[in-house]
C-alpha cells in the first residue's frame, strides 16, 4: 500500500527524545488472517522491531497465531469469552514491561505511512502529554456516509486537549480511539490504566482520567492509519445500544464533561451537508439510521429496565452480558 501525504510538522519537533526502543505495541486479535498481509506490511516498514509487537488474539479459529509467530510477534492467546475491551488492553501492558511508550491499534487499522508510530509518538516530547491519538483516514472502498464520519471525527489540524477544553467542545475533549493511540506508561499508571470492566469506549474512560488529573491528551494529524468500516444498521444500532450502556454505567463521564447530545446534532447536521454536496440519494438513509442510534442510545442509557434477553439481542459485544 503506497502511503498517503500527510500534514508535515514543524521541525523544531521533529526530532523526538523518545527512542523508538521504548515504544511497545499492542494489538488484540480475533480471526484477523484476512487483512493480515497489509497489517504486517506497514508495521515492518516503522523502524521497530518484531518483538516490540504484542498481539493479544482471542482464540482465533483462523491461522492469526500462526502469522504472528511467523511474523516474529510476541503472541498472547486468550479465551474469547475472556476478552474484555479495558480489561484485555490493560493486562496487555504487563508483557511489555520496557516500553515506556504503549502504542495500542486495532487489527482493522492499518499505518498510512512508513513512520506514522514514530509521528504519534513524537507528542510526548511534550512532558504534560499523557495520551495521543491519530488520524484515521477511510479506505479506498468507503461510501460517503463512512467518509464524513472519519472526516468529522479526524480533522486535518492537530490539537492538544485539556481538561478545559471540555467548555469548548464538551465531551468530546474526552474522545479518543484505541484503533490508533498511544500512551505514556507512568500517565497510564498514575489514574489506574484502562478500567477492567466497560462495555465499550475503555480509551475514552482512560482519557477522561487522564485530563481529570491534569494531564494533556493530544490529537496527531500527521500520524495517520487507514480505518474505517461499512457498518449495517443492526450493527450501528448495537453500537449505539453499548454507547447508551456505557453512559448509563459511567454516568461520572456526562458530569464531568456534558452530554453526547450537543455532539450528536453537530455531527447530524454536518452529516446532512455533506451528503447534499456530494451524495444525496444517501439523505433518507442517512435520517434513517439517526432514528436508530437515538432509539438504542436510549434503550441502552435505559437498559437497567429491560431483561438480560433483550438485552444480549441488542448488544454488540455479548460477553460482556
Amino acid at each position: 500500500m503506497s502511503p498517503i501525504a500527510l500534514p508535515v510538522e514543524n521541525s523544531a519537533t521533529a526530532t523526538s527524545p523518545m527512542s523508538l526502543i521504548d515504544i511497545g505495541v499492542v494489538i488484540p486479535t480475533f480471526n484477523a488472517a484476512d487483512g493480515w498481509i497489509e497489517l504486517q506490511a506497514a508495521l515492518d516498514q516503522q523502524g521497530i522491531s518484531s518483538s516490540q509487537v504484542l498481539i493479544i488474539d482471542s482464540s482465533s479459529s483462523d491461522n492469526t497465531a500462526s502469522l504472528a509467530k511467523k511474523a516474529g510477534f510476541q503472541l498472547v492467546t486468550i479465551a474469547k469469552e475472556d476478552f474484555r475491551h479495558g480489561g484485555t488492553r490493560q493486562a496487555a501492558r504487563d508483557y511489555l514491561p520496557s516500553a515506556r511508550i504503549l502504542v495500542y491499534m486495532t487489527q482493522d487499522a492499518v499505518l498510512a505511512s512508513r513512520d506514522s508510530i514514530e509521528r504519534l509518538c513524537r507528542a510526548f516530547d511534550n512532558p504534560q502529554v499523557g495520551a495521543a491519538f491519530g488520524r484515521q483516514i477511510p479506505r479506498e472502498q468507503a461510501d460517503p456516509i463512512e467518509r464524513h464520519a472519519r472526516s468529522f471525527n479526524y480533522s486535518a489540524t492537530s490539537d492538544v486537549r485539556t481538561l478545559q477544553s471540555r467548555e469548548r467542545i464538551g465531551i468530546k475533549a474526552a474522545f479518543l480511539s484505541n484503533s490508533f493511540a498511544a500512551y505514556r506508561r507512568s500517565a497510564m499508571d498514575e489514574v489506574r490504566g484502562f478500567p477492567t470492566h466497560v462495555i465499550v469506549a475503555e480509551d475514552s474512560v482512560i482519557a477522561a482520567r487522564l485530563l481529570i488529573a491534569g494531564w494533556k491528551i493530544a490529537y496527531k494529524a500527521d500520524a495517520a492509519v487507514i480505518h474505517s468500516h461499512p457498518m449495517t444498521l443492526k450493527q450501528e444500532f448495537a453500537r449505539y445500544f453499548d454507547t447508551g450502556v456505557h453512559h448509563a454505567r459511567e454516568h461520572w463521564l456526562l458530569e464531568q464533561f456534558g452530554h453526547a447530545s450537543q455532539e450528536g446534532r453537530k455531527f447530524v447536521v454536518s452529516e446532512l451537508r455533506y451528503l447534499r454536496s456530494n451524495a444525496p440519494l444517501l439523505i433518507p438513509q442517512a435520517l434513517l439510521r439517526t432514528l436508530g442510534k437515538c432509539i438504542a442510545y436510549q434503550l441502552g442509557r435505559r437498559e437497567q429496565h429491560l431483561p438480560m434477553a433483550l438485552k444480549r439481542a441488542l448488544t454488540g459485544n455479548p460477553q460482556f452480558w
